[in-house]
């Protein structure tokens, strides 16, 4: 069994208990939404990844200011678990803040776009050769919305 194929299956199962806890039809249709599973493909690989780098030095986040895109980045942020590591709406926890202003390896668009797709030392999965840069690029909008009035679901204050 593919490792992609076992999240998969755990996460048919959740999901199948969940629907099974709910009451009406249409809060099983919301569940069923909200526990899909992110698209299986191959799973990240921990930390930077050896050899040829899908680094991109030049080129503009063609998502910038979208709130669409803001959204979507929103929902492939919760749907990767990428609170795990960063914490509830990206305050930190195991994995750094992603509100603070000093960023260690940058907070441009393009830094944030390689170090989603490259990984980082010290645990940042590398998710470039898994994500299509699309959606590395949407990421990166939700990201660079945090702390401002455009940030989708933002915490109260």
């Amino acid at each position: 069994m593919k490792p992609h194929s076992y999240v998969t299956s755990m996460a048919a199962v959740v999901a199948t208990a969940m629907l099974a806890s709910c009451s009406s039809k249409g809060e099983q249709k919301e569940v069923a939404a909200a526990a899909a599973p992110p698209p299986a493909m191959n799973t990240p690989v921990v930390g930077p990844v050896p050899g040829p780098k899908r680094a991109i030095t030049e080129r503009v986040n063609p998502f910038a200011g979208d709130p669409a895109a803001m959204a979507q980045g929103r929902q492939l942020f919760v749907a990767f678990n990428c609170s795990g590591c960063h914490g509830g709406r990206a305050g930190g926890g195991m994995g750094p803040s992603l509100r603070d202003e000093v960023w260690i390896y940058g907070n441009k668009p393009v830094d944030i776009f390689n170090s989603i797709a490259q990984g980082r030392a010290n645990g940042m999965p590398a998710w470039g050769a898994v994500l299509p840069e699309q959606t590395i690029w949407q990421l990166t909008t939700y990201i660079q919305s945090l702390r401002t009035p455009s940030e989708p679901a933002a915490p109260q204050s």
